[in-house]
This record gives structure tokens, sequence and C-alpha cells, in this order.
């Protein structure tokens, strides 16, 4: 499998497409009027305590209030102790209006609902996350050679007892086969970062931004997985010296992937990128058999229909539905990725009689959605032949990023 990411900077915004074996599977827009805050930390105060929805309203300074549920609150030890049963406490007895406290964006305001956040910090860099009121090291779950997991876990207490750092850290996907002076490195770096955030934090006022995420270019660099990836071309010459001054100062390995683009062709006709993302803007998504999906986004859920279309097999009915389905499944997985479609998705796949087949297109669901860096959960064909699932949201889809709504019909689409 060879990955190749291309970005195209203008003034305007900045857009990342990524390329698995020349097809578009992702891509990242970010418009300079309206960066995306997620994984920013501002100093904030209590607004509203709402007991009924045990969650609080913080004002960090933006238009709208943001949203801390209960779930989200960094709990002392003390705190999650109440009595024998572990039953969180109530958010009325940890937080009162005025008070003021950090917090961290999880989620960007979608639609009409604010920011979501938590008070549980994590500053993430190219190999560790930080946690600095956790108390363990974990591992990613995506490192599955036990071995390798024991070892990084022996390497990092190694450091955390050598340099006396406080709190507690995950290994990433990306640290996999590291050295320990790489790991080393890593932790020293984000310990001081939160000791500057927390230095910060105190001078301040609040509804601040206390520390604003990296830009997105350097923060794709920064997340880039294992050594899957051969190619970064970069068609902005300031850019692309950025993001050499980062690498060489966070990771000297990620140098020889930069690349300059100074082709005469723009970089997104290089693999038809501007096609695919105007096909992906489209309700009805074709499929190499001759069927077809069709993919409605509501402010539920998101629903995709399966259908056979132009596809008439050549065996039995039931071979030309699994086939079909099967197509469905792989294209599905890729669509999900590059819309960028989150929360509640229901697929509403041809009816199938024999459970076999059943399984078989929900295994390559499953084996579709691997690839996906948005945590997903599938469940089982329901009785009335339906999927449902759940893919993590935290930025706007790529229709509501690159369409608005029609000011004739305000969105109905029918007269």
């Amino acid at each position: 499998m060879t990955q190749e990411i291309l970005i195209n900077v203008t003034p305007q915004e900045t857009r990342i497409a990524f390329i698995e074996n020349g097809v578009l599977q992702e891509i990242a827009i970010e418009r300079q009027r309206s960066r995306g805050i997620v994984g920013n930390i501002y100093k904030g105060r209590v607004s509203r305590v709402l007991p009924g929805m045990e969650a609080a309203f913080i004002d960090i300074g933006l238009e709208r209030a943001a949203f801390l549920h209960v779930s989200d609150l960094d709990l002392t030890p003390e705190e999650k102790q109440t009595g024998v049963e572990t039953t969180p406490p109530q958010i009325q007895e940890i937080l009162r209006a005025g008070q003021e406290l950090l917090v961290q964006v999880i989620k960007e305001p979608l639609g009409s609902k604010g920011a979501r956040l938590t008070s549980e910090i994590t500053i993430p860099s190219r190999y560790l996350v930080y946690l600095p009121s956790g108390r363990n090291i974990g591992v990613s779950s995506r490192i599955e050679d036990e071995a390798e997991r024991t070892r990084l876990k022996r390497v990092l207490q190694e450091i955390l007892t050598e340099q006396s750092v406080p709190g507690g850290f995950i290994v990433r996907t990306a640290a996999e086969g590291v050295d320990a002076e790489s790991l080393r490195r890593d932790m020293l770096f984000l310990h001081k970062l939160w000791t500057d955030i927390s230095d910060r934090a105190q001078r301040v006022s609040v509804g601040r931004l206390v520390h604003e995420d990296l830009p997105i270019v350097l923060r794709t660099l920064r997340d880039l997985v294992g050594g899957e990836v051969e190619k970064v071309r970069i068609d902005s010459r300031e850019t692309y010296h950025r993001a050499v001054h980062f690498a060489e100062r966070m990771e000297p390995d990620l140098l020889p992937l930069l690349e300059h683009y100074t082709g005469e062709r723009p970089i997104f006709e290089l693999y038809n990128v501007e096609e695919e993302i105007q096909r992906a803007l489209e309700r009805k998504v074709p499929l190499k058999s001759g069927g077809y999906l069709i993919i409605d986004q509501t402010e539920a859920m998101t629903t995709i229909d399966v259908n056979t279309g132009a596809y008439v097999g050549h065996r039995t009915l039931e071979e030309t539905i699994f086939k079909t389905n099967l197509e469905a499944a792989q294209a599905i997985a890729r669509q999900l990725r590059l819309r960028n479609l989150g929360g509640i998705i229901i697929i509403d796949f041809i009816d199938m009689q024999e459970p076999e087949h059943r399984q078989q297109v929900l295994r390559a669901l499953q084996k579709g959605l691997e690839r996906d860096h948005a945590k997903t959960k599938v469940c089982e064909v329901s009785s009335l032949g339906l999927v449902e699932m759940t893919r993590k949201r935290t930025r706007e889809s790529l229709e509501h990023v690159l369409c608005q709504t029609c000011p004739t019909c305000g969105g109905r689409g029918s007269i």
C-alpha cells in the first residue's frame, strides 16, 4: 500500500489530500477565517451549571458557550471515590457558576451546538500523548505485538523514574519500534510544554486562549502513522520551509518525505483530486458493477442506501445481491472517510437470505474501516437488514465545510 499526501496552500485555505494507491481517501480543509479549535486549551469560566443534564456551560470567549459534561471532568481520586459504589459525583458538587478552570476543546462547534470540552488535558507529540493529571502508562491498541507493547511500557517507566516527570503517558501507534532516546526526547519536550502552558494559564484572563494546537500542515506531519507514507508534496514554498524546520526540530526522519511541488499543473490535478471532491458532494455514488449508493445527511443521522441499479449479475439473484453488497461495503468505508461523516450512520444493504453472506459483508465493512483514523463502532445486521454504526465526529463534514444551505428552499431541496 503506497500512501502520498498532497498539500495545497492558498491565502484563503489549506487543503490536504490523503492518497492511497493513487486514489483519494481523505480530504482535510482549514480556512484562514475559521481555523479549527480542537486541541486548543482555554481558560474558561462556568456560566451555568445544569444538574438535570449533568453538564455545565463554559464561557471560553467564543460566540456560543461551550459544553462540558460530567464524564469529561478531570476528577481527583478523592472525588472519584464517593462511597462503596463508584457512582460519579453530581456536577453541582464539583462546579459552581463563576468558577474558573482550564479546559480543552474535543469537538468543534457543529451546527447550532457549541464546542464540546474536557478538563482532562491531553498534549500530543509525535510518539506520545501526555496526560498531566494521569498516573498510568497506556499503549495504543493498534500496536498488537505483545512483546513490543511490553518493551514500550518498560522503556517509558525507566525514563519516568530517571527524569521524575509527573503525570501519565499514552504511547502512540507511530512509536512502534522507536528507540528509547526518541521517546525520552518526546517526553521531556511535552513536560516542558506543559510547564509553559501552566505558567501562561496563571497569567491570562478568563475566556482567553492559553495554548493553540499546531496548524493543520504541521499537525498532519506530527500525526503521520508508521512508515507507510512515501511522499508529502507541498505546493507552497513558505509552507514547505516551515514543514522542513518543524521536521528538523521534532522528527528528522520525516525530512526525506518532504518535497516542494513546482509542477506546471495544479497539485490537486495529479490524482484527479478536484473531481473526487466534487463527486464526494453528490448524493449518488456509482459502483463499478453498475450498482449505486444514495447518501443522505440529516441533523440526526446519515443514511446510506445500497441499490443494484444496472447490475443484473450472471448467476442467481442472491449472488447478484451479495456481490453488490460486498462492493458497496468497501465503497462505504471510503466514503465515510472522504466525506468525514460522523455520528449515527444507518446502512441499508440489499436484503440477503444467507446468514454467511450477511457476515461476509459485515466483515468487509469492518476491514474497510480499519484504516480509518476516526473511531468507529459497527453493530450486527438488524432483523430489518440494517447495519447501525457510529463514527466519532470532531469536525464538520466535507459538505458542511464546502457548501451552504440554499437560500431559496432553505435546504429542503423540493418545491
